[in-house]
């Protein structure tokens, strides 16, 4: 396909004339409505051959160009305000309000966001990446507008999957208490990531259809024909037929929370989309909700078929479907993810109280061959984190062992659970935080940035994190074996390489280990932890070439600290660097600065590296790190300035350990 951003190819070869034309909103509103089917289909071909150059997500922008064409036909975007859930989705979007010619950046250093950011566009009214927000903060919208005055719309989209969430419920819940025009539309694939779980789905497609209801419309019209005034009786009976329906179907849930209910609809018919969208923009006093039917994927047969591997691409071949690059390299590590599904399925085999909890993200977790091999011991509540959390905890208290995996920036949505209903109770919950630190592409919403820092933080709970894939596994027993709750994070991607173990050896709580050097003869001590010690042995083995002593320390758990020997590498005569893939506050580093200064030891110098006190763009990885200061570079760097210049006198009255009781 001719390059959609090239003025000449347009002139001569475009095959989206239509889309050409329009550089923002407001340029599609002339368009008569029967224009709108083909501008449709040039927005679903041009995103197809957009993300096969660029990868990105891919399914659910496809299922929802019909909405998002109408949404921005109808509405005045800007001014009125268009709330994405999640934001991924909003591809289409993008392309519709100016961004066209930047498609091909999207979640590259220094391109457009793979989700909304309110910096990037005035259409971006609210900047998520986290499901459950869209109608709160549409809700929060509309009341600012009413305060002000304003006549300003505001629409709310969500999906099935996201409407089941606490939050989506309690603005619902909200929103139906206040006389004022909402508009909300339900994007019903019956999909999230994975397929969507739970009752509600199945209750969103209840409806009366087929030959029962055509037969009791026929049965009814001929009683009523029958009686004096029939046909009177007939005309009323067909105005309240739709009424009928919605006592039946979704509509009297909706209803009863103080919405009006318009569907379900054909989420791909845009006339009947622009239709549905028209009336409720013409309710004046109450919300509106919109039930659209649609299929993620539509309009491109791979991405329909294939529906879960194609939510998110890396760049492809638009004739097929199929990925350019063969995927993983032979020869390439397991991911941190695959080792754990595989560590999973092994321990529950011996052990039948080990049950695994996903919340929405049974394949991103790797959990889905656990599922398939241990189907009453798997479960996937769905984009629940909240709920994830305290029916682990219900299953604890029963004598089970719960291990609960959800992405560490999702977890941070169940912290009052795990703080109230886990650490409170010192339940034997196990925590999993994949996507642990920085988390690439998808940038500020889903690194995994604090965790050390929030999780340290709540007595009770042991907070670990492994230098590679066979200690994530030893921590994984380590955790089951012990009384309480305890976390293990690791990042996403690749593992090191490493050679398995046959047998799984638990941790001794509590305890580090020594990787490169003596901290007795070493000029400077390296405390790093998780992924981070990787970059400390490179650094380590840099240093050394040039005459550089250090010790490195793979310090395994933040809490609790193997006090003895990070002590013993503070007194490095040149001093004590500490490494970490979390900020700063709160974090590993500050563990060691705290525990140090309890016990009375004054490291000659202290440098503690990690992420700054900002949220991260998205970009590669590594690139990142070395933004952060967390490469081996940086570490390297750190020690040669430490060893560069005059160490202070270091004043050491070491306080003896407190006796637990």
């Amino acid at each position: 396909m001719a390059d959609p951003t090239s003025t000449k190819e347009r002139t001569n070869v475009s095959q989206t004339p239509l889309l050409d034309s329009i550089r923002e909103p407001k340029d599609l509103r002339p368009l008569h409505p029967d224009q709108l089917r083909a501008v449709c289909d040039e927005l679903r071909q041009d995103l197809i051959a957009t993300v096969a150059e660029s990868g990105g997500h891919f399914g659910s922008t496809l299922g929802v160009i019909e909405l998002t064409v109408a949404a921005h036909y109808v509405f005045d975007t800007p001014n009125d305000k268009l709330v994405w859930d999640v934001g991924h989705q909003a591809y289409g979007h993008k392309i519709l309000t100016g961004r066209r010619d930047r498609m091909r950046t999207i979640r590259q250093d220094g391109g457009l966001s793979g989700f909304l950011k309110r910096n990037e566009s005035a259409y971006d009214a609210f900047g998520a990446g986290h499901a459950g927000t869209s109608i709160s903060a549409a809700l929060g919208m509309r009341e600012a507008f009413f305060h002000r005055k304003e006549a300003h719309k505001v629409v709310a989209v969500i999906g099935d999957a996201s409407v089941v969430t606490g939050m989506a419920f309690e603005a619902l819940n909200h929103s139906g208490s206040l006389p004022r025009n909402l508009v909300v539309i339900l994007n019903d694939n019956q999909m999230s990531i994975a397929p969507a779980v739970g009752a509600f789905k199945a209750f969103l497609r209840r409806r009366l259809t087929g030959q029962l209801y055509n037969a009791l419309k026929r049965d009814v019209k001929a009683v009523l024909s029958m009686l004096p005034g029939g046909d009177k009786a007939i005309a009323v009976a067909s105005r309240i037929d739709e009424r009928v329906k919605a006592m039946i179907t979704p509509g009297v849930l909706f209803e009863g929370l103080g919405f009006d209910y318009l569907g379900p609809i054909d989420g791909h018919d845009v006339d009947k989309v622009v239709e549905a969208l028209t009336l409720a923009r013409s309710v004046a006093d109450k919300p509106v909700l919109i039930h659209a039917y649609t299929t993620k994927g539509k309009g491109y047969a791979p991405a329909e078929i294939h529906v879960e591997s194609m939510h998110g691409v890396t760049p492809f071949d638009p004739a097929t479907g199929k990925a350019k690059s063969p995927g993983a390299k032979p020869g390439a590590a397991p991911s941190y993810t695959q080792v754990y599904g595989e560590t999973m399925i092994h321990l529950a085999e011996k052990d039948p109280r080990v049950v695994a909890i996903t919340a929405g993200m049974p394949s991103g977790t790797g959990l889905t061959k656990f599922g398939e091999r241990f189907p009453d011991r798997f479960y996937d509540v769905g984009i629940a984190e909240q709920h994830a959390v305290t029916f682990a905890a219900g299953l604890a208290c029963e004598g089970m062992r719960p291990v609960v995996a959800i992405y560490s920036t999702f977890l941070q949505r169940a912290f009052d659970q795990i703080v109230h209903d886990i650490a409170i109770q010192n339940l034997p919950v196990t925590f999993c935080l994949d996507r642990g630190g920085l988390a690439g592409a998808d940038g500020a919403t889903h690194h995994g940035w604090g965790d050390y820092s929030w999780m340290r933080s709540i007595p009770n709970l042991t907070v670990m994190a492994p230098k590679d894939e066979n200690e994530m596994r030893r921590m994984i027993v380590t955790s089951l074996e012990l009384p309480g709750p305890g976390s293990i994070r690791y990042p996403r991607g690749e593992g090191e390489g490493v050679r398995i173990d046959d047998v799984i050896e638990p941790l001794p709580v509590g305890r580090g280990e020594i990787v490169f050097g003596d901290p007795s003869t070493a000029q400077v001590g390296i405390a790093a932890i998780g992924v981070t010690v990787g970059a400390a042995l490179t650094a380590a083995a840099a240093l050394a070439a040039d005459g550089i002593d250090v010790c490195v320390v793979n310090a395994r758990f933040v809490k609790p600290l193997d006090e003895e020997l990070l002590s013993r590498l503070a007194h490095c005569p040149r001093g004590l660097i500490t490494v970490e893939e979390n900020v700063l506050q709160g974090g590993f580093g500050s563990a060691v600065l705290e525990m140090l200064q309890t016990r009375g030891v004054w490291p000659a110098q202290m440098t503690r590296l990690g992420m700054p006190d900002e949220f991260i763009h998205h970009g590669n990885p590594a690139k990142l790190r070395a933004e952060c200061g967390i490469d081996a570079a940086a570490i390297a760097s750190a020690a040669r300035r430490m060893t560069a210049v005059q160490p202070m006198r270091r004043v050491t009255a070491e306080k003896p350990l407190a006796k637990k009781a």
